[in-house]
């Protein structure tokens, strides 16, 4: 009985912006950990349990992870935008303000990935910066649109060899899609958009 009240016991709703950042920092992780880890399973069929415990693919796996964790920052982080935008009225552009340094304190929560090197590390936070602050000279986007500008980079992430990926770049920005769309909708079942718009604005 406890097991089954577990699993469907309603989420914590996001209210603060520490709950906020903790929300975004687990998504962000989970889209594109999630989509590394089934398409190299995908590609490799049934000598998956071999690849993944070979070492050498076992590093591949944790540099393509830490590389793309960045994109799934910024679309989570653009999602959230998209949510927050339509309470934040006049004060929009401070609120994405906000938003944009709770996502990079979740960057920053984190040390330099040897795989990736401070000088790239450093390089990918100032491109996910620039790139949440983009969202602020448009209307918001649909969520399924969110992934678009971000796909491609992250299907050359993925720790397969491009001979061996065929053409696979349309299922895994359909994953995209999909995946963000989830997001979103777990988003607006849980978050208090009023307290945590004037909790971004303190």
């Amino acid at each position: 009985m406890k097991l089954f009240e577990k699993l469907f016991r309603a989420r914590p709703p996001i209210r603060t912006r520490q709950e906020l950042a903790d929300f975004i920092d687990a998504q962000s992780a989970f889209i594109v950990q999630k989509g590394i880890y089934e398409y190299s399973r995908a590609r490799a069929g049934h000598y998956a349990k071999v690849l993944f415990a070979e070492e050498g693919f076992a590093k591949s796996v944790e540099h393509s992870r830490w590389q793309a964790f960045p994109l799934g920052l910024s679309m989570v982080g653009e999602t959230v935008d998209g949510v927050l935008r339509a309470h934040a009225g006049m004060q929009r552009r401070a609120v994405l303000d906000q938003t944009i340094v709770v996502v990079l304190s979740i960057f920053d929560r984190y040390p330099v990935p040897p795989s990736i090197g401070e000088v790239a590390w450093l390089e990918a936070r100032r491109e996910l910066e620039r790139r949440l602050d983009l969202v602020g000279g448009h209307a918001p986007k649909r969520v399924m649109d969110i992934p678009e500008p971000l796909a491609e980079s992250y299907f050359a992430m993925m720790p397969i060899h491009e001979k061996l990926r065929g053409r696979d770049f349309d299922t895994t920005r359909n994953y995209l899609r999909v995946s963000l769309c989830n997001i979103h909708d777990e988003l607006v079942d849980r978050i208090d958009a009023a307290a945590v718009t004037s909790a971004l604005l303190k």
